[in-house]
């Protein structure tokens, strides 16, 4: 599973910054690594870069599933870490019930 992060221009995007977020990613979809080819992260600061607020960090994730269209979701969160965290746990519902409906066909 190939996993590529994109950051908007108010997130710095380091180098450790993607590792962890790869690393969490991959984590978190683990049990669908053989069916997934790749996960596009893109993080956007919505308020850009002004006065922080809730939930004002947005991860978009798309994930391609082997034999599917592309799955697309957004998460919002107050940091990196509650963004991505949440977008990685909800993809992996999304695939999850996607798989689910087509084994049932």
């Amino acid at each position: 599973m190939q996993v590529q992060i994109h950051t908007d221009n108010h997130i710095e995007g380091t180098e450790a910054m993607a590792q962890w977020a790869s690393s969490t990613v991959k984590t978190a979809l683990s049990r669908f690594s053989g069916q997934i080819t790749r996960v596009e992260v893109h993080l956007s600061d919505e308020n850009s870069g002004r006065k922080s607020t809730p939930e004002s960090i947005q991860c978009m994730m798309e994930a391609r599933v082997e034999g599917h269209q592309p799955l697309a979701l957004k998460h919002h969160g107050a940091n990196l870490n509650q963004a991505i965290e949440g977008a990685a746990e909800k993809m992996g519902r999304l695939i999850d019930s996607t798989l689910g409906r087509t084994a049932r066909v």
